[in-house]
């Protein structure tokens, strides 16, 4: 039995909404299903794809980098006003100069946002060596200076999605006290430390303490990659949702497969051909028609590192998928692995 989900606390003031309703959304029985933030894969044409597929409750935009001269990035922007979703989308921000973090959530506040969220897990060495997303959570003084300054400045929902620590899990008892302090809407908790990166061991009880000690709706993160995996989770950690990452980009179904699941129906795994068609799907989508083949086939790749994890026993599609210049090449390599009847698993064969 999966716990009930702690009420969801009305939020102050009213940023501009996108589609959906976020109160009937954290209302319902249901768990919450979001599109995790990644960056240069989860944009506006990725968004626009999962709808095909069975969409996700609640999107979270790729980051905007803030620092004293940033603008709103346009792309990402567009992510918020060409919303092709139907739901509500979350509009992040990575950055420590308290000043322009407020002057961007401001900014922000004027689009269709349901939310304007903080990055504080960001695992990328480039990112935390500079003190922002994951790297923040080594300077938990400036955490709260940030947080309160935010609070003050954002008009409606603040959220935040934050690792377990930097290096210590314990870190995680010290922030938890801050995030309700400030009264933040909606907290995401992936279950591992940044140092730790996408190593094995997320810490579901670190989750579950979260969502004890919060006021607000929490979301889970990390590792989910299949519909028994999100019911695992959500049993363990009593978390009002999930958000996902890398088991949407594998596997484009996982939110339609999640929802039979907890609702006792059998989840349908795709065959061999239609995974073949999603790829097929996501290379007319996410590639523009005037950029180059090999540069359209090295940004698959970003997707087929996900994608390929998910694809036989030994890696090998994986690795080699990933030495492919030509299109043609691409998608025979795809077909010669994919052009069959069988149910595929999509997750990590490690995992299964």
């Amino acid at each position: 039995m999966i716990p009930a989900p702690p009420a969801c606390r009305p939020s102050a003031g009213s940023v501009a909404s996108a589609p959906g309703d976020w109160e009937r959304l954290f209302g319902r029985p249901t768990p919450v299903l979001a599109l995790a933030p990644m960056q240069d894969v989860t944009d506006l044409d990725f968004w626009r794809l999962t709808t095909r597929y069975g969409p996700a409750d609640l999107y979270f935009t790729e980051y905007f980098r803030v620092h004293p001269d940033s603008r709103l990035d346009k792309p990402i922007l567009r992510s918020l006003t060409r919303n092709p979703t139907g739901r509500p989308a979350v509009a992040q921000m990575i950055g420590n100069d308290i000043p322009a973090l407020v002057r961007t959530a401001r900014e922000l506040s004027h689009h269709p946002v349901a939310a304007i969220d903080l990055n504080l897990g960001c695992p990328a060495p480039v990112v935390y060596r500079k003190c922002a997303g994951g790297g923040l959570l080594r300077d938990l003084p400036l955490v709260d200076r940030i947080l309160g300054a935010l609070r003050d400045a954002i008009p409606g929902r603040f959220t935040v999605k934050t690792r377990i620590g930097f290096d210590d899990p314990a870190t995680l008892d010290t922030l938890l006290p801050m995030l309700e302090r400030h009264g933040v809407d909606l907290v995401t908790v992936h279950g591992r430390t940044v140092t730790q990166m996408y190593r094995p061991g997320v810490r579901l009880d670190r989750i579950a303490d979260a969502v004890r000690a919060l006021p607000c709706p929490v979301l889970a993160n990390g590792d989910v990659d299949s519909a028994g995996a999100a019911a695992r989770c959500l049993s363990a950690t009593g978390a009002r949702g999930l958000m996902i990452g890398r088991g949407a980009i594998r596997n484009p179904w996982i939110f339609s497969q999640i929802r039979a699941r907890l609702a006792g129906e059998p989840a349908r795994k795709p065959r061999g051909r239609e995974v073949l068609a999603y790829i097929h799907d996501l290379y007319e989508t996410v590639c523009d028609p005037g950029v180059r083949e090999i540069s359209q086939v090295q940004r698959m790749k970003k997707y087929m590192g996900f994608l390929g994890q998910a694809i036989g026993q030994d890696n090998a599609f994986l690795h080699a998928i990933l030495r492919v210049r030509t299109r043609a090449d691409f998608f025979a390599l795809c077909a010669e692995h994919l052009d069959h009847s069988e149910p595929l698993e999509l997750s990590p064969a490690a995992e299964r």
